[in-house]
């Protein structure tokens, strides 16, 4: 008979954000034993995004949903199954039996499988090959821009996705958004295209830098698709660059950084935006982190049936 190794958890989830929490949430239904690793907020990114258009539920607003599943964290760790842990991993090993989760703190967590839902991070202009900018200087991101902080001609670095969800947000504002548009956004931007509010300008190349008139604001120089060289003046700057993932040491990574579930060690699970850039959305971040869970349960069914 084969026998196995009995492990005090489970799971060791890495990442409280949508993904992260409907992993928990499963596993507490499957009665699991689980511990969520996070070092930020719990919700994550949810707290940013003013505005909600493609999840079921009626949620209208990323605060409300980012309440309501913190919620649920409360809930079930309530009982014995499930722990918040406060702390922030750095690296996941898997082995024969068991996994292992370093912490930044030193501390080593083991579990029979992890699910790492560490998801992505907003690329600064270094992370790029197409934007360039003076050391130290950058703009703040667009997804944390109020309307208020919008003034005189403003202009927009890169076509991502918090672009739609910004104007979404702000259905009244009546601003035009320049948005500089490399080839890479291209399928992006085309989910904006028709808001007249959007100047979309697609472009090879920006050098950004710091206007040399004494009234401040910025001067974009940008190269377009075909090569010629266009000068803007902008009172406002904002960064809509994208993101890149947020990877644990010890994860496969694709050649575009993203880890690729299906080439993971057995017991390490993939869930939310850390899986794939054409993938980043909140439902299909629950929904992969819910199946990993599951995924686990079940494959462990059928090691020890």
């Amino acid at each position: 008979m084969r026998m196995t190794a009995v492990h005090e958890t489970n799971l060791l989830i890495v990442g409280a954000g949508p993904a992260g929490i409907a992993a928990a949430v499963m596993a507490d239904s499957l009665g699991m034993r689980s511990t969520l690793i996070e070092a930020g907020q719990v919700g994550g990114k949810l707290h940013h995004i003013g505005a909600l258009e493609n999840m079921p539920g009626n949620w209208q607003t990323g605060p409300a949903l980012a309440d309501a599943l913190a919620a649920d964290i409360a809930r079930i760790t309530q009982s014995a199954r499930c722990r918040l842990l406060r702390g922030c991993a750095v690296r996941v090993d898997g082995h024969d039996h068991h996994v292992e989760v370093g912490l930044d703190d030193g501390q080593v967590l083991t579990a029979a499988a992890a699910v790492v839902a560490t998801g992505v991070t907003t690329l600064a202009p270094q992370h790029t090959d197409w934007v360039t900018v003076p050391e130290g200087l950058w703009a703040p991101p667009l997804w944390r821009a109020c309307p208020e902080d919008l003034h005189g001609v403003t202009y927009v670095i890169g076509a991502d996705r918090p672009l739609g969800t910004w104007l979404r947000a702000h259905p009244h504002v009546q601003r035009t958004l320049n948005v500089l548009c490399p080839p890479e956004d291209d399928y992006k931007a085309a989910e904006v295209a028709t808001d007249d509010r959007v100047r979309l300008l697609p472009v090879s190349r920006v050098v950004v830098m710091e206007a040399r008139h004494s009234q401040g604001g910025w001067e974009i120089r940008a190269e377009s698709r075909s090569g010629e060289q266009t000068a803007y003046v902008a009172s406002t700057v904002l960064n809509n660059l994208g993101n890149r993932p947020s990877a644990l040491k010890g994860l496969v990574q694709g050649s575009d950084g993203y880890c690729p579930p299906d080439q993971q060690h057995p017991r390490v699970l993939i869930a939310g935006d850390l899986r794939s850039a054409r993938f980043q959305r909140i439902i299909t971040a629950q929904g992969s982190g819910a199946q990993a869970a599951l995924a686990r349960y079940y494959g462990t069914a059928l090691v020890t049936a």
